[in-house]
């Protein structure tokens, strides 16, 4: 983090200064009403709320568009000072601190799992897809112009009606008006910085997580990534923890996870086919691994999510 200023009693009265644990926020279907891992609202709930004024991440992306507000947002090493008509981008694991008056805090927040984007689109790729998450070199922050900005914001109450008053066909108006918002987004920004597509193709955490798209389900190694990135383990876990807040194994776990995930739901293999399929020695190896993830068996993810809910959320 950059050289953040004096911080203001009068701003967070109840503010406890942070110890070397950064908390990590996750997120909360329950709020939602629905089977989805996305999410609308006011920001300045969620200052009031579950959010901590220290030093914290989430496990979720965030847009977040700003009408009003006092302060600024340190995100990473950068300080963001706040002003209406912007739009902050937020990928998961981020570290981040606000310095706000909460009382003048007006603001509109899209919230979603990576694993919403990687199910809702059918794309494992679309987050790299959008240049402003994942991006340690041009700003996390953008200026609409203002009609620019209430087209958004209409985007975004329409996406909270449907989250709100869900109907048969909410899952795919959804989609729709998610997918041209973000897509809407990441033309403004890449014209307005003038980014070039692929900036970040030569970043080892980048090809990194390409590479466990191609080949998750047959190298679930770290050795097998380091010999194809052709780096060291040092240098992958260095560029991994400076892009996504977290080590290399994690993110092989992460994604392995995922495609057990996928098989169970969309697929009719058995649990046996699927470790076989991925490289597991013991079908039992499998469910162990899941179950310390997710905290249940497949068997019982997968029966509830084919009832149309997931058993266990975390972060509730």
């Amino acid at each position: 983090m950059g050289s953040p200023g004096k911080f203001n009693p009068a701003i967070f009265p109840n503010f406890t200064p942070p110890n070397h644990t950064v908390e990590t926020i996750h997120f909360d279907k329950s709020l939602c009403g629905v089977d989805f891992l996305v999410n609308v609202g006011s920001y300045q709930d969620l200052l009031r709320g579950s959010y901590p004024q220290g030093v914290h991440n989430t496990d979720f992306f965030e847009v977040l568009l700003v009408h009003q507000a006092e302060g600024f947002l340190d995100l990473n090493q950068s300080r963001i000072p706040l002003r209406p008509g912007q739009v902050i981008f937020i990928t998961q694991f981020q570290q981040r601190r606000w310095n706000v008056d909460i009382n003048h805090l007006d603001a509109t927040f899209l919230v979603f799992q990576e694993d919403f984007l990687n199910e809702f689109f059918a794309d494992y790729l679309f987050s790299f897809r959008l240049l402003y998450f994942y991006q340690s070199v041009f700003p996390l922050h953008l200026d609409l112009a203002p009609g620019e900005f209430d087209r958004m914001l209409e985007i975004l109450a329409e996406i909270r009606t449907e989250l709100k008053q869900p109907k048969v066909d909410s899952a795919h108006i959804i989609r729709s008006l998610l997918y041209y918002l973000l897509m809407r987004l990441n033309r403004l920004y890449t014209e307005f910085y003038e980014v070039e597509v692929g900036v970040s193709q030569n970043n080892h955490a980048f090809r990194f997580r390409r590479l466990l798209e191609r080949h998750i389900r047959s190298k679930q190694r770290l050795d097998d990534y380091t010999e194809l990135l052709g780096v060291s383990r040092v240098t992958l876990n260095k560029a991994t923890k400076a892009q996504f807040n977290t080590t290399a194994s994690e993110l092989i776990k992460q994604r392995l996870l995922f495609e057990i995930k996928n098989q169970l739901i969309y697929s009719s293999r058995t649990i046996n086919e699927i470790a076989d399929d991925l490289g597991f020695s013991e079908p039992n190896h499998l469910t162990r691994f899941f179950r310390n993830r997710e905290g249940m068996p497949p068997s019982e993810y997968q029966v509830g999510f084919q009832n149309g809910r997931l058993m266990v959320e975390k972060g509730r």
